[in-house]
């Protein structure tokens, strides 16, 4: 559920439907997940297209697409291999929708936070300084949906995921704005883990609040320092989840 809630809050369809695009869908989760390593050699055409049940040149199609994302290199008289990560185009919107079907990660949870604890703190204090009117309008109205929240998980997740994009998207920077999959898919994971009951999402609203009142009132200060509270808060939920298992 969370890979469709990821295309969903980027607000893109993701990959077609067409035969191939499954294909690749089901080998790069694999490969994402660790189910192939870098190093890994996939077996050939013909194994594949008995596997999925599909044509040699449906599994030729799918491995062009993963070959397009990094994920895949193909050499003749090789075959196809799994590249290494740092080779992967870990800012595709499906690479890192793969990530939500993954076993959790350590690692990777750590460098999601990291690059958030980058990103969000100065995201906050521009959206603060430079946001328009309509943009804090957006905001606030996210962060009501947060606190009127009461239903599933996925309902306050979705809710607080539009809390960041509407800060992002305050601070007026297309770049960083181009950054919004990285957030979604930290938040993703990071809730999924650390707040398994409904009841858990309350302790992380006074943050979101905090927030909320700076960026509104146009304090920067306090919307870069109010956003580094929230995320180390929400850095220690993850590390206190990751010594329990």
């Amino acid at each position: 559920m969370n890979e469709l809630l990821y295309y969903d809050l980027k607000q893109t369809s993701g990959l077609t439907h067409s035969l191939s695009a499954q294909v690749s869908r089901e080998l790069g989760r694999k490969i994402v997940s660790g189910h192939y390593r870098p190093g890994d050699l996939l077996e050939d055409e013909a194994a594949l297209a008995d596997r999925y049940r599909v044509s040699r040149s449906v599994i030729r199609d799918a491995v062009k697409v993963l070959v397009g994302k990094g994920l895949l290199e193909v050499r003749r008289g090789i075959g196809t291999r799994v590249r290494n990560r740092n080779n992967w185009g870990l800012l595709d919107d499906d690479v890192l929708a793969w990530h939500q079907a993954a076993p959790p990660n350590p690692d990777l949870l750590r460098q999601l936070m990291d690059i958030r604890r980058v990103i969000e703190p100065k995201a906050a204090r521009w959206a603060a300084e430079l946001g328009s009117e309509e943009a804090h309008a957006e905001i606030a109205a996210s962060q009501d949906s947060m606190e009127q929240e009461k239903g599933s998980i996925e309902d306050y997740i979705i809710a607080d995921a539009r809390f960041h994009r509407a800060l992002l998207r305050s601070a007026g920077n297309d770049f960083l704005r181009a950054m919004e999959g990285v957030i979604f898919t930290a938040l993703l994971n990071s809730i999924r883990l650390t707040n398994k009951d409904p009841r858990d999402n309350a302790a992380s609203i006074p943050f979101h609040r905090a927030i909320t009142d700076a960026v509104l009132a146009r304090d920067g200060d306090s919307a870069e320092a109010s956003m580094e509270e929230h995320l180390e808060d929400a850095w220690q939920r993850l590390q206190d989840y990751m010594k329990e298992t």
